[in-house]
């Protein structure tokens, strides 16, 4: 998991790269969720950004996050196997690569960041390409098959910097310290960190989308 200092939202280039990061210990689940352990409390709730009848679920990440890496394919078939109430958006935080936040919301605003986003993650950890320049990243959508003009044009958007934004607001008032981590419906957070392992991480976001249902 790689953890950010809330006030500067900055990491170090080693633990972007992975350097810094150490790998979460699998602890047994136990029956019931404890809160201060296998989650917390967000304070202030936050409201959820979905339709009446749906429930939401953040996911906070980096491009440069070896562990948020590690997790995408584990997410994209936890996601596909949900219910349909339940509404996935990830988040990238502004902290450690701010250009790579501003790739994801460029995708994002473009209706691209799920089509192209495993492309950007395998040139990243794969490839170990940092992605540092636009120039880099216009090759990589292209060959993608985006337009790369239109890309250039959206990534210096007004609509792609309010996304940041947004995204750095998301992270602030979920008291988000690392990633990857997750928001249930505005109301509570967990994370790998917390619950043991990225399984138990989602195991812990099905429960608590249990008891929303429950409660609604």
């Amino acid at each position: 998991m790689i953890h950010a200092n809330r006030r500067s939202l900055l990491i170090t280039g080693s633990a972007l790269m992975g350097g810094a990061c150490l790998a979460v210990p699998v602890r047994a689940q136990s029956a019931d969720l404890v809160e201060g352990k296998d989650y917390r409390l967000v304070r202030p709730a936050q409201p959820a950004d979905v339709p009446a009848g749906k429930l939401e679920v953040l996911e906070f990440f980096m491009y440069g996050c070896p562990h948020c890496n590690t997790l995408e394919p584990l997410l994209k078939a936890w996601s596909a196997r949900q219910p349909a109430d339940v509404v996935l958006r990830k988040v990238h935080v502004p902290f450690g690569e701010r250009r790579h936040q501003q790739l994801f919301c460029t995708l994002e605003a473009m209706g691209k960041a799920e089509a192209v986003s495993p492309a950007v993650f395998r040139a990243i950890h794969v490839d170990r390409d940092r992605l540092e320049t636009v120039d880099k990243m216009a090759a990589l959508v292209s060959a993608q098959g985006l337009d790369a003009k239109q890309f250039r044009d959206t990534f210096d958007s007004f609509a792609v910097r309010t996304r940041m934004r947004r995204g750095a607001q998301l992270a602030e008032s979920h008291g988000v310290d690392g990633v990857p981590a997750f928001s249930v419906n505005g109301k509570f957070y967990t994370a790998p960190s917390m619950a043991g392992s990225h399984a138990g991480a989602l195991s812990v976001v099905e429960r608590l989308l249990a008891r929303e249902r429950k409660a609604s």
